[in-house]
């Protein structure tokens, strides 16, 4: 992507972070642990320096009746086994006292939140994503921030999976439509 429209679509008045589901039981099972926590916490850092708002999704499973269906097949499909109490749930990451947690049940930080309206009334146009899944909830809700006229950039050094070949699939489908970027050159943009 070209050098100018990245730094006009990084505007940090306009910008925001969204940390996506970093909870300890996500962090535990994927493949780079070590360089995505290293990443995320500098690109918080840097947000926070930088008075770029920093918004936490927090996971919040629905009791198993009330669940999706198709939601409940992947589960099994993949054969995940995550621990949903409440100490796995927590952030592996403290956020900050400004920073807002997000509760949300879907693969998309749109639907069943006011996270829209939220950013709109900010004057927020681009998001930078961070987290786990990429290939779940940090590429729907790239997609979906693009279809409602908002900028995506993908922090490919600090999204992570469980399943390394599903991330760099996912990384490989974002580029055509986003701007990837290293946590390091977010951060020089950010000055």
């Amino acid at each position: 992507m070209d050098r100018e429209l990245i730094k006009e679509i990084n505007q940090k008045e306009k910008t925001a972070l969204i940390i996506w589901d970093v909870q300890k039981a996500l962090v535990e099972g994927i493949f780079n642990k070590e360089e995505f926590l290293e990443n995320t916490k500098k690109l918080i850092e840097a947000a926070h320096k930088n008075n770029i708002p920093v918004i936490f999704t927090a996971i919040t499973p629905l009791l198993e009746r009330f669940e999706s269906a198709p939601r409940k097949m992947m589960m099994k499909i993949r054969k995940m086994k995550i621990n949903w109490t409440p100490e796995g749930m927590q952030q592996a990451i403290t956020p900050g006292k400004e920073d807002i947690i997000l509760p949300k049940n879907t693969a998309s930080i749109f639907i069943g939140t006011n996270f829209e309206s939220m950013m709109r009334n900010a004057g927020i146009t681009t998001f930078v994503f961070a987290g786990i899944a990429t290939e779940y909830g940090v590429e729907s809700s790239a997609r979906d921030a693009s279809n409602r006229g908002f900028f995506s950039v993908i922090a490919k050094d600090a999204v992570s999976s469980f399943n390394k070949e599903s991330h760099e699939r996912s990384l490989k489908n974002m580029e055509s439509m986003f701007a990837l970027m290293t946590a390091d050159e977010i951060f020089q943009m950010w000055g």
